[in-house]
């Protein structure tokens, strides 16, 4: 208690925050990598620059404030749910895979927003400085609402995977046998997708896209070296994401050079590499990799 006391105020509020993120991202995260669609994520996460962009066009054009929070995550919200659509409409196309097409709408949104954040930069309604923050993300300024915000998060991912947790599960290992029983797979994944757009959106702000995603992807990787239950791998994928935020956000307060972000995604390495040798499941050192 002590030490927290003497990491001040914002610090504690930082790292209750990306806390919370970690856990919401690591167990949104558990399904779309046992489906091996892990990086739908980041395609989604690289859509939402255009939405985010052309959000500031429309209300510079309508008149309104363009930096509202409103439309800016309104947009990178619209952006995000269109980018699932096209990922999932081109997965279903003869002789395309559904990793083509998360690459391809990766590289096309992400492609389309740095073209309309060239447009942004050439108004003079002035706003357009930083806006690529809301990419980049500023955790270390984490207001105590965004911290509620976080938690409000995680507890409602957490509720939502425990309500449907056996359903995805079967869709998770055995996706035939899933849809012979008459379980809607299509639905399900679409399910598991939307989690993770929402955590990448909520985020953004927050922790910007690239710490969002390495919080969807890292930590479940990590937790499945070391089970092969779906229930326990969506706890420890919980935990290694907020435990990952946690040490990396203190990490960043003590060394005060250390940005927050950098700072934890390298803690969830660590934990990835650490559960990559040592995972009694899985793990290398386990006889896993056979």
């Amino acid at each position: 208690m002590s030490l927290l006391a003497g990491l001040g105020f914002n610090t504690i509020v930082v790292m209750i925050g990306v806390a919370a993120l970690g856990c919401a991202a690591g167990a949104a995260g558990t399904f779309a990598m046992l489906r091996r669609k892990a990086l739908v994520s980041d395609a989604v996460a690289h859509g939402t620059l255009p939405g985010i962009a052309g959000a500031f066009l429309l209300a510079a054009l309508l008149g309104r404030a363009p930096r509202e929070a409103a439309w800016l995550m309104g947009g990178a919200a619209i952006a995000a749910v269109l980018s699932l659509a096209a990922i999932e409409w081109l997965a279903r196309r003869p002789r395309i895979g559904h990793d083509t097409a998360t690459a391809a709408v990766l590289a096309c949104g992400f492609g389309l927003g740095l073209a309309l954040l060239s447009v942004v930069q050439t108004l003079s309604v002035g706003g357009q400085a930083g806006l690529e923050q809301l990419l980049f993300g500023s955790a270390a300024g984490m207001l105590p609402e965004e911290a509620w915000l976080m938690g409000g998060l995680a507890v409602l991912v957490l509720a939502i995977i425990g309500l449907v947790l056996k359903e995805l599960s079967t869709v998770a290992f055995d996706p035939d046998f899933a849809a012979t029983i008459g379980l809607p797979v299509a639905r399900l994944d679409a399910l598991v997708a939307l989690l993770c757009a929402s955590v990448v959106v909520a985020a953004l702000p927050i922790a910007g896209f690239v710490l969002a995603v390495a919080l969807v992807v890292i930590p479940p990787a990590a937790a499945r070296f070391w089970s092969n239950r779906a229930g326990v791998v969506v706890v420890l994928a919980a935990a290694i994401g907020s435990a990952s935020a946690l040490a990396g956000a203190a990490l960043s307060a003590i060394l005060t050079e250390t940005p927050t972000g950098p700072a934890i995604v390298l803690v969830a390495a660590l934990f990835f590499a650490v559960s990559l040798f040592f995972g009694r499941a899985r793990g290398l050192l386990a006889g896993g990799a056979t």
